[in-house]
C-alpha cells in the first residue's frame, strides 16, 4: 500500500472511532444524482447547519460544494470535515476522485444501510433528496461508513475489464440460448442433440443451411463443403453425415421469410461476441501480469488465470483488510443466522450473500477443482466430510466452506507475498 492510501486507511479508522458525539467534525451528506447532486450539513452531535445545497455534477459545482463546507467549518469553529455518499451507478467517482485528489476524507455508506435508516429520522419511510442526504450523514455520525477506496490506475483498470467481461459473457449466453432455443428448437429440432459436439461446424450449420429444407436440397458432399472451412476428422464428418440425413426427416416448421437474416444476425453476432470475450482476457491477463501478488495466486490448486484475475481485482490491496473476518465479509462468505426466541441455539448459520456474487462462484468452482484434482485439497475435503457423509446437502456446504478458505489463503499469500504452502490446509 502507498503512503498516501495508507494514511488516508488510517484517517478512515480514527474517524470510525472518534466521530459519534464528536464536536469537531463537520458531517457533508452528499445525496449522489447523474446531472445535480444535494449536500446536507451538519455535525456529529446531531446540529443542522445547511439543510440543503445544490450543485451541479462539474468543475463549477464542486467548488460551490468546498467553498461551502470550508465557509461553515469556519462560521462554526470546526477543525475537520468529512464527505460522504452511497455508491449510486458510477456517478459518485468524478466526486470521489475529486475530492480524494485534494486530500479530502472521503467516505461510503452502505445503499442497504441508507434504506433501513431512512425511517429512523422521522418514523416515515418516505423518501427524496434532500431527506436522502440527511440520511447519509446520519450515518456518518454513528460511524456506519465504509473507506472510500482509491486504488491505482492499474487495479482500476483491471476491475473495469472484469466488468466488460462479464457483461460480454451475459451477452454471449443470450445469442446461444436465442440461436439454440429459437432457431434450432423452431426449425430443425432433431440436430440439438448433436449441436454441442459440432462446436464450429454447429453454427455453420445455422448460419449457411438454416431451416432444414435447405439441407435437403443439396447433397452430402455439397453440404459438408459449405459447413466446413478446414480438414475435418473422420468422426466429424460421421456426424455431418447423420446430420444430412436426420434434414431429409425433420419435423420442423418450414422457413419464413426472414429467417436467415435472424440466423445471420444471430451467429455471426456470436462469433463478434467471442473474439471481443477473448481480446478481453488477453487485456486482463497483461494487467495482472503488471501485479507482484498474482503470480502467488496462480500457486493456489484449482486457480487458473480467471480465477485469480477475479480475487486480485476483488481483494486489491490487502493491507486494506485488517483480518480475515472483513475478507470474508467482502465476498459474502461470512456466516450469519436469525439467533432469538426459544430456538436460537438451534439456528443454523448461512452465508450472507452480501459481497461479490461474480468472487464466491468462481471460487466455488476452484473449489470443486481442487477438491478433485488436488491430493492436499482432497485429503482436506474428505477429513471435513468424515462423520457427516449422509447430512442433505452436506456437500455443497463443504465446498462453500473450502472457497472460503481459499479466499483466505488468497488474501495472505498477497500480504507475504509467497506461493502457496500446503500446510496453509492445517491451520484453521
Amino acid at each position: 500500500m502507498d503512503q498516501v492510501n495508507h494514511n488516508r486507511l488510517e484517517e478512515f479508522r480514527q474517524l470510525r472511532q472518534e466521530v459519534r458525539h464528536s464536536g469537531e467534525y463537520l458531517i457533508v451528506g452528499i445525496d449522489i444524482a447523474k446531472d445535480r447532486h444535494y449536500a446536507f450539513f451538519g455535525t456529529a452531535t446531531g446540529k443542522t447547519l445547511l439543510r440543503r445545497l445544490v450543485f451541479s455534477n462539474d468543475h463549477e459545482g464542486f467548488r460551490k460544494l468546498l467553498d461551502q463546507a470550508e465557509a461553515l467549518r469556519v462560521q462554526h469553529g470546526l477543525k475537520k470535515v468529512v464527505y460522504g455518499m452511497e455508491p449510486t451507478a458510477n456517478y459518485h467517482k468524478p466526486l470521489g476522485e475529486y475530492l480524494i485528489g485534494l486530500g479530502r476524507t472521503v467516505v461510503l455508506v452502505s445503499g442497504v444501510t441508507v434504506k433501513r435508516n431512512r425511517e429512523t429520522l422521522d418514523g416515515r419511510w418516505d423518501k427524496h433528496d434532500i431527506k436522502d442526504s440527511a440520511n447519509v450523514a446520519d450515518l456518518i455520525s454513528q460511524g456506519k461508513c465504509l473507506y472510500y477506496e482509491h486504488p491505482s490506475a492499474e487495479l482500476r483498470g483491471l476491475r473495469g475489464l472484469l466488468s466488460l467481461k462479464r457483461r460480454l459473457k451475459k451477452q454471449e449466453h443470450g445469442y446461444k440460448v436465442r440461436i439454440r432455443n429459437h432457431l434450432i428448437a423452431q426449425y430443425f429440432p432433431e440436430m440439438d442433440r448433436d449441436y454441442a459436439q459440432l462446436g464450429a461446424e454447429g453454427l455453420s450449420i445455422v448460419r449457411w443451411c438454416f431451416p432444414a429444407s435447405q439441407i435437403v436440397q443439396l447433397d452430402v458432399d455439397p453440404f459438408i463443403e459449405r459447413v466446413t472451412s478446414r480438414r475435418i476428422r473422420v468422426e466429424k464428418r460421421r456426424r455431418l453425415e447423420v446430420i444430412w440425413e436426420k434434414a431429409g426427416e425433420s419435423i420442423g416448421c418450414d422457413g419464413v421469410p426472414g429467417v436467415e437474416h435472424e440466423a445471420k444476425v444471430m451467429v455471426e453476432g456470436l462469433r463478434q461476441i467471442r473474439e471481443m470475450i477473448k481480446e478481453t482476457e488477453d487485456k486482463i491477463l497483461g494487467l495482472c501480469k503488471q501485479f507482484p501478488a498474482y503470480p502467488y495466486i496462480l500457486t493456489i490448486p484449482g486457480f487458473g488465470p480467471d480465477v485469480s484475475a477475479k480475487v486480485l481485482g476483488a481483494i486489491g490491496d490487502p493491507d486494506r483488510f485488517q483480518n480475515g473476518k472483513q475478507v470474508l465479509k467482502m465476498g459474502g462468505l461470512d456466516l450469519s443466522a436469525d439467533r432469538s426466541g426459544k430456538d436460537s441455539d438451534k439456528a443454523t448459520p448461512v452465508i450472507s450473500k452480501r459481497g461479490k456474487a461474480d468472487l464466491r462462484y468462481a471460487l466455488y468452482q476452484a473449489a470443486f477443482i481442487a477438491s478433485t484434482k488436488n491430493r492436499d485439497f482432497m485429503l482436506y475435503y474428505t477429513n471435513k466430510l468424515r462423520g457427516r457423509e449422509k447430512e442433505k446437502g452436506i456437500h455443497t456446504k463443504m465446498l462453500v466452506k473450502l472457497s472460503a478458505k481459499m479466499l483466505l489463503i488468497a488474501w495472505t499469500l498477497m500480504k507475504k507475498k509467497e506461493a502457496f504452502d500446503p500446510a496453509y490446509l492445517i491451520t484453521e
